[in-house]
């Protein structure tokens, strides 16, 4: 085993390894005394801090007795821990603050965002998506796709073994932009209905009766680490901004109290967007005057 810096894959796999271990009811003295392995490469292993070639992971596999198609995933991610991932893909065709937020997403154990004109980014269909990426007259046309296949595989992190807890404050205006037309909108808030249930994800609306409230200077994203200070994403029409001060996070963190206190509660949220999809979209057909 080699030492490198963390990646998605390789903490992916150190968080699966960890959950064997613990099924094998092993502590990781038992298993070093097992393998002849040392204590502190298994803890770095574990949290994904080194390279573990294949067949170090076939002999973890094979002493917590992995076997199955838990063994075929765990040993295919071994493979595959020194590809760049869906960002070397896209290439340059991503930009670089986007680049930067991934990271910050593959590492935050939680993330919290406010979004007042859109539904974010990580619960976008993709009808939404491209409808949103194409309203930005400064992306180029031959790009949209790449940006609409870009922002749609960021939500594989919701599908990892250890993710981030989710909440997203969303205003009651995102959710009647007409974004796309009625049928794309229906499908989108059908989509939040969905993902609503889902326990580490907390979808609550900023309800219009309000009026005035703590996030009215606009969308952000703050993203919290276990082992690294708070971060604040803003993003512009030309760049991102990447806050890390101490006092703009409690400007924030503030921000966020304001917006919990003025939010519906989750199952409040659920029943006004469901509200919402029968009253504005009750057939999710467009109704266009043809004028």
């Amino acid at each position: 085993m080699k030492e490198k810096d963390p990646t998605t894959r390789t903490r992916e796999l150190g968080a699966a390894l960890r959950h064997a271990m613990d099924r094998a009811s092993l502590s990781g003295r038992e298993f070093a005394r097992k393998v002849d392995w040392s204590q502190a490469t298994i803890s770095k292993l574990l949290n994904g801090k080194v390279y573990a070639t294949e067949v170090d992971v076939a002999t973890f596999l094979a002493v917590c007795e992995v076997t199955g198609e838990e063994r075929k995933r765990l040993l295919k991610l071994a493979r595959e821990q020194d590809d760049e991932g869906w960002l070397q893909q896209y290439g340059s065709r991503v930009p670089k603050q986007v680049k930067t937020l991934v990271q910050h997403e593959d590492r935050a154990t939680a993330i919290r965002e406010f979004e007042s004109w859109y539904v974010p980014g990580l619960l976008q269909i993709r009808d939404y998506a491209r409808a949103a990426i194409k309203s930005c007259v400064n992306v180029p046309a031959e790009e949209v796709e790449d940006r609409v296949d870009a922002r749609l595989t960021r939500q594989n992190i919701f599908d990892r073994f250890e993710r981030p807890d989710f909440t997203f404050y969303i205003h009651e205006f995102a959710l009647r932009l007409p974004m796309g037309g009625a049928a794309v909108m229906s499908a989108q808030l059908h989509e939040l209905l969905r993902l609503s249930v889902r326990r580490y994800l907390n979808i609550r609306v900023i309800p219009a009766s309000v009026g005035g409230h703590a996030g009215m200077a606009g969308a952000f994203r703050l993203m919290e680490f276990a082992e690294f200070n708070s971060v604040i994403y803003l993003e512009g029409e030309t760049s991102g901004v990447f806050l890390e001060k101490e006092e703009q996070i409690t400007a924030y963190e503030n921000i966020l109290e304001g917006l919990a206190a003025a939010a519906l509660s989750e199952g409040q949220s659920r029943d006004c967007i469901s509200d919402l999809a029968v009253e504005l979209y009750p057939d999710g057909e467009d109704h266009d005057d043809g004028g």
